[in-house]
């Protein structure tokens, strides 16, 4: 019985998952079929709380403990097509959180490299993403506005907080060629940028308006601010 009862949720889960890529993806401009098929094929239900199983597929983003989200599954497809990946770059993602971003960049390309300040949703997100087969995960625990120095440079940067600027060392470790895509802006409300490095002169485009738990570091906010 319990067999059946977890083939109908799977099978329902699918369901919400097709309606979500077709009414809010589709629907909003997300084209990239790459990044389309990697929604569709990706688990959000794997990456949130038991809590909000019944609302993985909702439009928007969902508590994952110690203060975080994961994203909106719109601003999760937006951000990946604005790298414009191939499937052969070095990415590097900004806050792990539950799994769910670094899911979908895996689904893409094999060379995601990912990093989380908070070491229980670092440890969550490697079991999650274990679970659903992917091996040979790069996540480490440290403060992400230093980015990854030791595997750079990347060909995509991926920033899953909001910045009160850019921060320099992040733009650094791009390839020549490579893209950045961050919410900038007040700690409640940014814009997300994609800054695209062209030797070196950094090229800026703004996006949409968009709402962001802040980037903590460094080079970020600062935790008590």
């Amino acid at each position: 019985m319990d067999f059946l009862s977890d083939q109908f949720k799977n099978r329902e889960r699918q369901r919400e998952r097709i309606q979500m890529v077709a009414e809010q993806l589709k629907a909003r401009g997300i084209s990239d079929p790459k990044v389309l098929a990697a929604m569709e094929t990706v688990p959000r239900e794997m990456c949130v709380p038991e809590e909000y199983l019944d609302s993985a597929y909702k439009d928007g983003p969902l508590p994952i403990g110690e203060g975080q989200t994961i994203s909106q599954p719109y601003m999760v497809a937006l951000m990946t097509q604005c790298l414009e990946l191939t499937g052969t770059e070095r990415v590097l993602e900004i806050g792990t959180g539950s799994g769910y971003q670094m899911a979908v960049l895996l689904e893409i390309t094999p060379q995601v490299y990912s990093i989380e300040r908070l070491p229980a949703l670092a440890h969550r997100a490697r079991e999650n993403l274990k679970t659903r087969g992917y091996d040979n995960l790069y996540i480490k625990i440290a403060d992400g506005t230093c980015g990854w120095p030791e595997e750079a440079p990347f060909d995509g940067i991926i920033v899953t907080a909001g910045a009160h600027e850019i921060p320099l060392t992040l733009k650094e470790q791009l390839a020549d060629g490579g893209r950045l895509v961050i919410p900038v802006g007040p700690r409640y409300s940014q814009s997300l940028y994609r800054v695209t490095r062209k030797g070196k002169q950094y090229l800026e485009e703004e996006f949409t308006a968009c709402v962001f738990v802040p980037l903590i570091g460094r080079y970020g906010w600062k935790e008590d601010s």
